[in-house]
Formats: C-alpha cells, structure tokens, sequence
C-alpha cells in the first residue's frame, strides 16, 4: 500500500509539500486553521480540513493517529508547532516531520520525539516532498521555479537498455547528464550506453517533465 501523508500548515512551505504529494497521486490531508488558505487546497489535496491542531480532539476526528507521515509545517508560531508536535507523538503518529524556524526550535522539536526536522532555508519544501514520496529519487534539487537536477536509481524498466533506446530526451524533454555506477561517474554518457541496474541517473529537465518520467517509468 502506497503511504498517506498528513500535512498541517498550509503556508508556502506546507503547501508546496501539500501541492507535491497530491501531485504524485498520494493521499494527503491538508489542515490550516485558516479557512481560506484549506479553502485554497481543497481540490488540490485528497481532504482539506479547518481546524487548531493544538487542540487534541481536533486531531483524533480527523484521524490524525492513521496517517503514516505527518508534517508539521505550521508558520511563525513556535508555540503551536511544538503543541502540536508534542500531541501526534502522545497519540502514537508513525513519523512525524516538522518544520523548525530557528536551531532553539529545532532543539526543543528534537528532544519531544519529532522524527525529522527541518529548516525550509535549507531544505526547499519540493525537495522533502520528492525524497519522502519516492523511492527511486535519491536527491532533487531546483535550479529554477521550472527546472531540476534529479538522481533517480535505475529500475528493471530501464535496465538493460541503451540511453538510446529509451529515448528519454524525446518521449520525456529530459537530458542524462552523468551516470553514477559504485565509485565511478560517467559525465555525458553516449547514446549506446547501457544503464545496469542500481545504476544512478541524474537527470535535468523542467519539474512537468520529471514528474511525468517518474510516475510512468519508475513506478
């Protein structure tokens, strides 16, 4: 069974995770105690709730305890972000991802039991998304608001054929930029080149083109 995510806070950083994870066809909630913004998700998201996820009730009728990753990425209010945080981990949350505005926060986010947390300065809220939803992407990161560099572990779809006859440049608009093959890299390989299994792509295209590659070649 593919994983369902359950995201609170639904400000840039949350929704970009948010928008990601629907994207790729996981079931995710989508909470903000602001009405417009869950508005914003609601046909975007699997559900969309209003509600303070301080409050404990609140979080047990939604279901919060059946979600197997919860990201807290609730804004500037440190206080509610620790609350809540400190409530999943009380109802027995599986992991849980929170987002941290500063090393204090982070700290405090630590020693209450969050599994991962994270500072959206370093950590943009696409690239979490992508490392958490996918197995085959290993690391992504955004050149541009259009475009990425991908590594992505090659499958038994692939393997076994040459660069040329998957022919990804023309089905997909993506170039194979290196190889990575156990210690070695191979920079611009040739169109003849074989990819072997557990061999690691990296691949740069727009963000349309990538998501489209991996939802039909590398699921």
């Amino acid at each position: 069974m593919r994983k369902n995510f359950a995201v609170i806070g639904l400000g840039r950083f949350g929704g970009s995770i948010c928008r990601t994870l629907s994207d790729e066809g996981f079931e995710v909630l989508a909470i903000d105690k602001n009405e417009e913004r869950v508005n914003a998700y609601a046909m975007i998201a699997s559900h969309a709730a209003v509600g303070d996820t301080t409050d404990e009730a609140v979080l047990k009728s939604l279901g919060i305890r059946n979600f197997d990753h919860v990201i807290v990425a609730i804004g500037d209010d440190i206080q509610s972000s620790i609350l809540t945080t400190l409530i999943l981990k009380e109802l027995g949350v599986n992991h849980i991802t929170v987002k941290a505005q500063n090393d204090y926060h982070e700290k405090v986010l630590v020693k209450i039991g969050a599994d991962k947390v994270v500072h959206p300065e370093r950590d943009m809220g696409r690239r979490i998304a992508n490392n958490m939803a996918s197995s085959s992407v290993l690391d992504y990161l955004e050149l541009s608001d259009e475009h990425s560099i991908v590594e992505i572990v090659a499958n038994s779809k692939i393997s076994g054929h040459t660069i040329i006859d998957l022919d990804i440049r023309k089905k997909y608009g993506l170039n194979i930029v290196a190889i990575k093959r156990g210690m070695d890299i191979i920079v611009s390989p040739k169109a003849n080149e074989d990819i072997r299994a557990n061999d690691v792509l990296i691949v740069i295209g727009t963000d349309e083109d990538i998501d489209r590659f991996e939802r039909k070649v590398m699921q």
